[in-house]
């Protein structure tokens, strides 16, 4: 890594600007298969059902309620082995970028994947039918998610169904530093500390994937601490912020706030909102309102009901409306009805 120079200092406001602005959430992007692969260019966590789509459509216009399973889009068990929409091309980035260089970890993987191939030979199965047929629990077929071999569809409702493909043709420590690329860009500046918990991967692991960076990196000085981001991504931090969008409603595990330890500092400073926000149990959804979260949501069926950390103008409080009633929510045919509390 570059060491020797000198470190940019950046403020909070230059950095969550960036973050907004490369996590599209400023504004729209056109309707499309590229811009699906932008919005999931760190993936799309999908572990709350349809968290991926809202995660799509704060950030894509015109974004139905099938766009998550879009086909240029898959769905694995990615980061953490939670569940992930990413885009197909991108599939090696999110699954080989995460396998482990040796050891019991990476032999449990292969030898999970192959175990699973072999069982299924074509079949696409629910995976408690598998676990109870192959003898484990479910949850221990997300061990086979890193050799790029294992896809899956998870509506929400049933059990996630699983089928095997063929291995990417990437190798995996280019892999590795693709998805090192694809975190510095939607959230730095970053660690490689910070890599390996949002990774999934153990710290050694993550700092060899920022070390094999070298000159593509740029160490800089946030306000919690020192940091790198992408040496091309620098004219974008120092770049005048454009104009934040007026609302934005960002699902539980969404992109923008997936965040641990002291990078959650950066993004909410006071430690009662933090405590509402990433809460010991399911988190709920992030009310972005003028480029600051101002509060959470949750969504019952078609109700939704916003909780704000300060009183909204009756503008801000329309522009959230329009917001909720435009989610496209699968199943849900008469009107979004909003609550305050």
């Amino acid at each position: 890594m570059a060491r020797t120079m000198a470190r940019l200092k950046l403020s909070r406001a230059q950095i969550l600007g960036f973050r907004r602005r490369v996590g599209a959430l400023d504004e729209r992007l056109p309707p499309g298969e590229e811009s699906l692969r932008r919005a999931a260019w760190a993936g799309l966590q999908d572990s709350m059902p349809r968290a991926a789509l809202l995660s799509l459509h704060a950030r894509v216009a015109d974004t139905a309620a099938t766009d998550w399973e879009h086909r240029s889009l898959a769905q694995l068990w990615g980061p953490r082995f939670s569940a992930y929409v990413v885009a197909a091309k991108d599939l090696a980035v999110f699954s080989l970028g995460r396998l482990p260089d040796e050891g019991p970890r990476r032999k449990r993987a292969q030898e999970t994947a192959a175990r699973l191939h072999v069982f299924l030979n074509g079949r696409r199965m629910p995976d408690g039918e598998i676990g109870r047929v192959m003898g484990g629990h479910p949850n221990s077929l997300r061990y086979a998610a890193p050799t790029g071999t294992v896809l899956v569809r998870w509506d929400g409702a049933r059990q996630p169904l699983v089928w095997t493909v063929s291995a990417p043709k990437m190798d995996a420590s280019a892999a590795r530093r693709e998805l090192a690329r694809r975190y510095l860009h939607i959230f730095g500046p970053a660690t490689a500390a910070s890599f390996a918990r949002w990774a999934g991967m153990r710290p050694v692991e993550a700092r060899k994937a920022f070390e094999a960076l070298g000159s593509e990196l740029a160490p800089v000085h946030k306000p919690i601490g020192e940091a790198w981001i992408l040496a091309g991504d620098e004219a974008s931090f120092l770049a005048k912020p454009g104009r934040a969008a007026p609302a934005r409603l960002l699902p539980s595990g969404d992109t923008y706030f997936l965040l641990w330890g002291v990078e959650r500092e950066l993004l909410v400073p006071e430690a009662k909102r933090r405590a509402a926000l990433w809460t010991t149990r399911v988190w709920p959804g992030a009310l972005l309102v003028d480029g600051e979260i101002a509060g959470v949501w949750r969504r019952a069926a078609g109700e939704v009901t916003m909780e704000t950390w300060r009183a909204l103008s009756a503008q801000e409080r329309e522009a959230v409306e329009t917001e909720a009633q435009a989610l496209p929510l699968p199943g849900v045919t008469g009107p979004i009805i909003v609550h305050w509390k």
